[in-house]
């Protein structure tokens, strides 16, 4: 590949550090800007359309990202790469059709005019997981609310007995041509009429008045795996939205929010814990409790541990996406000083401190008093 190229991550607009969810994200939004629906016979546009696909190849495909990220365009000769300069709309468009759902109907996929059967629209939701349900997987019992094909006319939309008419303004076309500027050009749309659809309902169905749809409450059981971020979505094809003319359901995506736990944080694989304990603990060392996904576990404080020390507990974190491998407990150590002391620890303290040799505050209350009276005969 020629060093000439942009760099993919400018190409998308998206930094370093993004996420595969942001890079799919970039690539909708920048595919969807220079689609050739919207730009027609504009070839800059067609150019930009086919280096965003050639981008979204590489950064989402984990193994060319991290080769790219650190040789460049050199480090992709040789690991199968499109070359999406002598590739059409339609090969593009079969590879990462997924991304663009219902956008543009499906015209460029599937070959059919905008009166052909297109897929339908996704339908996004949330899914509310614990730790303790990332950690083992779970299986969710959802219910959400979808649009269904009318039973009463089978989503003809034309009551029982009747079928739709040919649309008059269109001839059946779906399309309308006007001219401008004394014949100079010629513009087609899509038939006000029918909606492009060709047809004309003229006995509209009783139960969903025309449509052909229905509102219908679904329930399903998804599966969510053990190792799942938050914010990341698991995909139920064929749950969506129907298509439009009969054409197969879009997809149903079920983005996950996670929980917070009272003690315990996430840094990717890892858990992470603070735990107060004594300056005394910290010096001498100590068995302590703390809190984990596996419950309560004593763990052993090294003596001398200085404030903000973390301890490693392998194998007590949460599991990898990719491989089931668990991360760690991090258990960070947070020293804290006694606000009050006794007459005892006070006394046992400044022993200890004239042991150090270390300067301390003054033990007399009358300090400040003395002081006073020092600095008043120097003057």
């Amino acid at each position: 590949m020629a060093t000439s190229k942009r760099d993919y991550y400018e190409v998308l607009g998206v930094g370093r550090d993004s996420s595969v969810e942001d890079i799919k994200r970039a690539y909708r939004r920048m595919a969807l800007k220079y689609h050739p629906d919207k730009n027609p016979n504009n070839k800059e546009s067609e150019q930009k359309f086919k280096e965003c696909a050639e981008a979204y190849e590489v950064l989402s495909d984990s193994d060319k990202r991290q080769r790219y990220d650190r040789f460049g365009h050199e480090g992709l000769h040789g690991v199968g790469m499109h070359d999406f300069s002598h590739m059409g709309f339609d090969d593009i468009f079969s590879m990462f059709g997924d991304i663009f759902g219902g956008a543009f109907g499906g015209a460029h996929r599937s070959g059919r005019s905008s009166r052909g059967a297109a897929r339908g629209s996704p339908i996004e939701m949330q899914v509310e997981l614990t730790f303790q349900e990332v950690l083992t997987g779970v299986e969710k019992k959802i219910e959400f609310e979808r649009q269904d094909h009318c039973e009463h006319c089978g989503g003809r939309g034309s009551e029982p007995g009747h079928v739709p008419e040919a649309c008059t303004q269109c001839g059946g076309q779906g399309q309308v041509a006007q001219s401008g500027m004394g014949g100079l050009f010629r513009m087609v749309t899509t038939c006000p009429a029918c909606h492009g659809q060709g047809s004309v309902v003229t006995h509209p169905c009783k139960e969903c008045r025309g449509s052909g749809l229905t509102v219908k409450r679904r329930t399903l059981s998804i599966k969510i795996p053990a190792g799942v971020c938050d914010g990341q979505a698991v995909r139920v094809h064929g749950e969506g939205e129907p298509g439009r003319n009969r054409g197969p359901r879009g997809d149903l995506y079920c983005y996950v929010r996670i929980k917070s736990h009272p003690f315990l944080l996430r840094n990717d694989d890892d858990l992470v814990v603070r735990v107060p304990i004594s300056f005394t603990q910290a010096a001498l060392g100590a068995s302590i409790e703390v809190p984990s996904l596996n419950g309560r576990r004593s763990i052993a404080v090294p003596p001398g541990t200085q404030h903000g020390t973390v301890l490693q507990v392998k194998g007590q974190g949460l599991p990898s996406l990719r491989n089931g491998r668990r991360g760690s407990l991090l258990v960070q150590i947070l020293v804290e000083i006694p606000k009050k002391l006794n007459k005892q620890q006070e006394k046992l303290l400044r022993e200890f401190a004239q042991t150090e040799d270390k300067t301390v505050l003054p033990e007399s209350k009358g300090f400040l008093e003395k002081l006073k009276k020092y600095f008043a005969s120097e003057n």
